[in-house]
């Protein structure tokens, strides 16, 4: 199979017979003393290589970093502490190791060329894991998606949807937009608009919005809520209603007040408009 064409500039051109010929002076030359030698190296390295990932076992052990990312940074190192002991015991049985370190490191970049998006959702999913953005359970916005966050991965998220359908979110697209979590605080505010007619007394039209603040029983008294006149408009004045409640309670608050607006208006004697025009009729004198 040919290999691809940076790889293959990257590689000189070698003659069959010569590396054959190189390969079998190489092995001629490896003695009882080097292989001893490079046994002992061998085991000094795994002895150190143990010690180094226990002490980072102690240290991932004491952080905060969630386990998919210290498993990741175990296996990382491990891979590094092999490729160094296996290097250092072919240099000590006399093999020479440039040329096999030069075509890994163009091997390694050709794979890392064709394997760009795979490797950037890994970053992705690293920061994503360093940072805590977000956590199992908290409803967020990110990458044009909102849901449920079901499962943080390595490579992907992945969100339910409020219609339960299941969105999986590759981490580059995710920490390269904004993320909100509207789950990540305790209270949350609530924000809804009505309108009155202007033949209503704004007095009574924001003490009936006060009382219905007043009554709800998930509403929090603290931050207090507010009412204020939001707009003159053509047909209507714009009333404004900001209570806080527990992040939980939110929907709840929300389609109770929106439910409560019109009953408690007709009962008020309030009329609640809609844009229209008023003619008059001038008769001809």
């Amino acid at each position: 199979m040919p290999l691809p064409r940076p790889l293959s500039a990257a590689i000189p051109d070698m003659d069959a017979e010569k590396i054959a010929g190189d390969f079998q002076k190489t092995i001629s030359q490896i003695t009882t003393s080097k292989i001893f030698i490079a046994v002992i190296v061998t085991a000094a390295s795994l002895l150190v290589m143990k010690l180094l990932l226990r002490l980072l076992d102690r240290a991932l052990g004491r952080s905060k970093m969630d386990a998919p990312l210290q498993r990741l940074i175990r296996s990382l190192l491990k891979g590094v502490l092999w490729s160094v002991t296996v290097i250092v015991a072919l240099g000590c049985l006399g093999i020479e190791v440039t040329s096999l370190v030069a075509v890994l490191s163009v091997v390694g970049l050709a794979f890392s060329l064709a394997l760009q998006n795979f490797l950037s959702n890994l970053a992705g999913g690293m920061q994503i894991l360093a940072s805590h953005p977000f956590k199992m359970g908290d409803f967020v916005e990110a990458g044009g998606c909102s849901g449920t966050v079901t499962e943080t991965g390595m490579f992907y998220t992945k969100l339910t949807t409020p219609d339960n359908k299941l969105v999986q979110l590759p981490n580059s697209t995710i920490v390269s937009a904004n993320i909100t979590n509207f789950s990540a605080q305790p209270t949350r505010r609530v924000e809804l608009k009505v309108t009155a007619s202007y033949d209503a007394p704004t007095e009574q039209v924001l003490a009936l919005l006060s009382k219905m603040a007043a009554d709800h029983p998930l509403i929090l008294g603290d931050p207090e809520p507010a009412v204020h006149v939001d707009g003159y408009g053509d047909s209507a004045i714009g009333y404004v209603m900001r209570v806080w409640c527990a992040n939980p309670d939110y929907w709840t608050v929300y389609y109770d007040l929106m439910d409560g607006f019109k009953p408690a208006f007709d009962r008020a004697g309030i009329e609640m408009t809609y844009p229209h025009m008023n003619v008059h009729m001038i008769e001809d004198r």
